[in-house]
């Protein structure tokens, strides 16, 4: 029977498309020690990438902040983003893919993330630093399992 001690991971990573790698292969080294399957770690290592890729193409972010939680038989991953100049709107377009899209490049990622999480969404989120700056936090959840507790 799995623990019901929550696990938790943070993390932050320049936001740039060589760190994506970086945070896949984080997730697949915690989740590896969390104990948690190969088809739920492959799972979240995907929905990571598409996240993280999502807050490097879609904001002015200089750093992106990365949050695992495992509670039970619930996996969650949450991608913090600093925001920018006209970032909502970039935010908004990523997350929400238009219709008749799903070829394109853009919205294709959020379509296999709708699909391989059970739920997800995006919030604000406050970034801190010298002026109040609201980034945008997105995060998703998915039923992991466990080898051993």
């Amino acid at each position: 029977m799995p623990t019901t001690r929550p696990l938790r991971d943070a993390f932050h990573l320049p936001a740039r498309d060589t760190s994506v790698a970086v945070a896949r292969a984080r997730v697949l080294e915690r989740l590896r020690e969390w104990y948690v399957d190969d088809e739920s770690s492959a799972d979240a290592q995907l929905l990571m990438s598409e996240l993280f890729t999502n807050a490097v193409r879609h904001t002015d972010s200089e750093k992106v902040s990365c949050e695992l939680w495992v509670i039970g038989v619930r996996l969650r991953l949450e991608v913090t983003d600093e925001g920018g100049a006209g970032s909502a709107a970039r935010v908004k377009r990523a997350v929400v893919p238009r219709p008749g899209d799903e070829e394109g490049e853009s919205g294709r990622g959020l379509l296999l993330v709708s699909v391989l999480a059970d739920d997800w969404g995006i919030r604000k989120a406050p970034t801190g630093g010298s002026e109040l700056v609201t980034g945008h936090a997105v995060w998703a959840e998915l039923e992991c399992n466990r080898t051993q507790s």
